[in-house]
């Protein structure tokens, strides 16, 4: 059957899925948006705090660093107060990997190659077959191994994907199958050569993320032009957006890369234009106050903000609540596309809000209601 948008379509890799914790991860299961604390992991409130944080953005999954046994002992603690899967960052020492398995982490981000020898390999994948974890092994262009760079003579996509080759085999020799694997590079196009190569060679789910990206508007247009760039062509079954910036950030610039793409939707979609001389009010503001304001929707829904009558009309078509500038401080507000009523100046912000947050109320009672379990504090 003809998709009615040829244009919109993506077909997504083919990939297997696993399991990260209750999480699906790969296969048709919606891509994952995940992120990763920045506290000292050995400090539980503060890291449980950032990690409440990051959920009410969305997070799917989060990560929290564990470099040594304070932060491994503080992790228990902190996955019985996550209400989403934690992954347990582990770089060198095989224990941390034992110890975050057995303290409860749904994942475990290793590179088998820094772990040690094969026999600690072993322990580890027993660990994480023991407790139930899944393992994502990490390969990043700026900790290649000392062979591949003499090999290749600097960092590049073979050298990344013979890396990822090589620790995918590590585990493969111990039965071991739940795994996802990252070539993550700070430079756009190696990782995005990287990943194309990786996605033809293997069939598990991609972890896709540009590292070391930068600051929050640097590290967003990179990030959204490289993820942007594998997503668009189907590969990726879950995202990390590295920025310089409050792990929640990376949340909300991760969702807004899918929602772009049609690949996922939450909270409010805003269509919104530069603003002119022509516009009846002051867009920009407006905008921020009203992102700002109903940060706390989770539920899909789209909302026009234009300026003027040049595209208003228009963009209003196609959102479900929509406000175009008018004269003498009176501005059209559309309902489903529909033109509805007007509103002055003063009063439109809350108004708008009003209106949005009324329609997500009635969107979510019209849907079947979904009982969470809370976790156990």
């Amino acid at each position: 059957m003809s998709s009615i948008r040829p244009w919109r379509d993506i077909a997504r890799r083919k990939s297997r899925q696993i399991m990260v914790g209750a999480v699906p991860v790969g296969g048709d299961a919606p891509i994952t948006v995940q992120t990763m604390t920045n506290t000292l992991t050995s400090d539980a409130v503060a890291t449980i705090d950032q990690i409440r944080r990051c959920e009410e953005a969305g997070a799917d999954l989060i990560r929290v660093s564990c470099p040594d046994e304070a932060s491994t002992a503080a992790f228990r603690q902190i996955v019985r107060a996550a209400r989403v899967p934690l992954i347990a960052d582990i770089h060198f020492h095989y224990k941390r990997a034992l110890e975050a398995a057995d303290a409860g982490a749904a994942c475990l981000r290793i590179n088998p190659g820094n772990i040690g020898s094969a026999a600690r390999v072993a322990e580890v994948v027993r660990a994480a077959k023991a407790n139930g974890c899944a393992i994502r092994i990490g390969v990043n262009g700026g900790s290649l191994e000392k062979h591949l760079l003499e090999k290749y003579g600097e960092p590049c996509p073979d050298a990344l994907i013979e890396s990822a080759l090589d620790h995918i085999k590590l585990l493969q020799d111990h039965d071991f199958h739940e795994y996802k694997v990252a070539v993550k590079a700070s430079d756009v196009f190696m990782a995005v050569a990287a990943y194309m190569g990786l996605a033809e060679a293997v069939d598990c789910p991609l972890h896709l993320g540009i590292t070391e990206a930068g600051g929050l508007i640097g590290g967003t247009v990179k990030s959204a032009i490289g993820i942007g760039n594998l997503l668009w062509a189907g590969i990726g079954d879950t995202v990390r957006v590295s920025l310089s910036a409050e792990p929640e950030e990376e949340v909300r610039v991760g969702f807004e890369i899918l929602k772009s793409l049609g690949l996922r939707t939450r909270g409010v979609r805003v269509v919104s234009c530069p603003s002119c001389a022509r516009q009846g009010f002051d867009v920009i503001r407006t905008v921020e106050a009203l992102e700002k304001r109903l940060s706390h929707i989770k539920t899909p829904i789209s909302l026009s903000v234009l300026g003027c009558v040049v595209n208003g009309p228009g963009e209003a078509r196609e959102t479900d609540i929509g406000i175009t500038g008018g004269g003498n401080g009176k501005h059209m507000v559309y309902l489903s596309g529909v033109t509805d009523h007007h509103v002055q100046s003063d009063a439109m912000l809350d108004h708008i809000v009003t209106l949005v947050e009324a329609k997500v109320a009635e969107i979510e009672a019209a849907q079947p209601a979904v009982i969470v379990a809370e976790p156990v504090a």
